[in-house]
């Protein structure tokens, strides 16, 4: 295996501070994932499967808050894989995985697990699709354990409101990069070309995402609650609302 020469503490810190021009309460968002967790599991060594999970995010905060945890970060990104594995210890499992099919499920280093958990991830899958992995996700659940998505999930009620909120966070992330105070998704991808670790996996991953043509879909959080109500979850609501964005909870 290629020895890591990345400072990947650094790129981390960097991938936050980009996604986070996108979503201003990014941790907030993480925190009411990992309160959820608490709450069904009381907090006693969860094993969590971190869906789509890029560089390990969620389960960097879900080791630190729970010392006990064991976590699988499953993506399909090898840039962002190459950051997660660098940064995670041996609480956790990095697998490669296109939940764009059902076979995804047969990479996963365990049977069941206590909480799925994903972030702001999910809406690049069509709705059929969507519906589907709904169902997937909890056979991968113990009964009675969790799924959590924190999505772009507008309020049905505020369509007129949703817009005019894009609009202002759309002048303040422009703002931002002008000023330069945080790097654009474009511009931190030109950064990460230039890495000598992480440039060589840019071409690999364009290789990976070259028959990906799926476009983001965001249906309003109702639809959600309906697909998750469907797939056969017991309980199903939100857990968190920010603006467009929320949470949704499902117990298997």
């Amino acid at each position: 295996m290629r020895p890591y020469t990345t400072d990947t503490t650094a790129w981390q810190e960097s991938w936050d501070r980009q996604q986070e021009a996108y979503l201003p309460d990014r941790e907030e968002r993480f925190a009411a994932l990992l309160d959820t967790v608490d709450t069904v599991t009381g907090g006693w060594a969860p094993k969590i499967l971190d869906l789509a999970g890029g560089t390990g995010s969620i389960s960097l905060r879900a080791l630190r808050r729970f010392p006990g945890a064991t976590t699988t970060v499953l993506d399909v990104d090898p840039v962002l894989q190459h950051i997660a594995r660098a940064s995670l210890d041996g609480r956790s499992a990095v697998v490669t995985a296109d939940l764009r099919g059902p076979e995804w499920t047969a990479a996963l280093p365990h049977r069941e697990y206590d909480a799925v958990l994903t972030a702001t991830a999910l809406h690049w899958i069509e709705a059929d699709r969507l519906a589907a992995l709904y169902g997937e996700i909890r056979d991968v659940l113990r009964p009675g354990g969790v799924f959590v998505n924190a999505d772009h999930m507008p309020d049905d009620g505020l369509p007129g409101f949703n817009e005019k909120r894009h609009a202002r966070s759309e002048a303040r992330r422009a703002a931002l990069y002008a000023a330069g105070a945080v790097l654009s998704w474009e511009d931190w991808w030109a950064h990460v070309a230039k890495d000598p670790t992480l440039g060589p996996l840019v071409a690999e991953r364009a290789k990976v995402f070259a028959n990906h043509h799926s476009t983001e879909w965001t249906p309003p959080v109702s639809w959600h609650l309906d697909a998750l109500h469907a797939a056969g979850y017991t309980e199903v609501g939100l857990v968190w609302r920010g603006g467009p964005d929320a949470a949704v909870a499902a117990i298997s």
